[in-house]
């Protein structure tokens, strides 16, 4: 059986989402036993020409629901990028969990060959739904996903592999 666009995006977003969450309890609590102001991880970046935690937590969501959206014929959620808290990024993450678990296989699958635009900075992209998702999206996702989880490690908290996997 082929793996349906579906299948190749939503479970992949949505547990990869969850692990994010579940290591941001794990940056709260390390930071509370620690009396360490959230806000020094919040603001953490690995270099200082990248976005900080946060924004790298705002710019996966916006990969997963966004792909989802488009790959679905539907309109993209906007949501404004104010999250300054554990919490608030918390909710930004369950947002983007319940917007992408109400879109029905159905919408997605078949997308393949949908003609998905999007502007990407000052650039305005093509892309076939396919390639979208496997050669834009998806990597993009992991690469904000994979860096927030980088920030937080090497600021000390302790998250390994399997809390990035998640549910593994």
């Amino acid at each position: 059986m082929a793996l349906s666009m579906y299948q190749a995006s939503v479970p992949a977003f949505q547990r990869t989402l969850k692990a994010l969450d579940a290591i941001l309890d794990k940056a709260a609590a390390w930071s509370a036993e620690r009396k360490i102001d959230p806000a020094v991880f919040i603001g953490a970046r690995l270099a200082p020409d990248m976005f900080p935690f946060a924004r790298q937590v705002q710019i996966a969501s916006d990969h997963a629901k966004g792909c989802a959206a488009r790959l679905a014929g539907v309109a993209v959620p906007s949501y404004e990028d104010t999250e300054k808290t554990f919490p608030e990024l918390k909710a930004r993450i369950g947002k983007t969990l319940d917007f992408i678990g109400a879109l029905e296989p159905d919408a997605i699958d078949g997308s393949e060959g949908r003609d998905i635009s999007l502007k990407a900075g000052p650039r305005d992209l093509t892309f076939k739904g396919q390639d979208y998702l496997v050669f834009f999206a998806l990597p993009n996702f992991y690469f904000h996903a994979a860096t927030a989880y980088d920030i937080l490690r090497h600021n000390g908290v302790p998250v390994g592999k399997l809390d990035f996997l998640g549910g593994v």
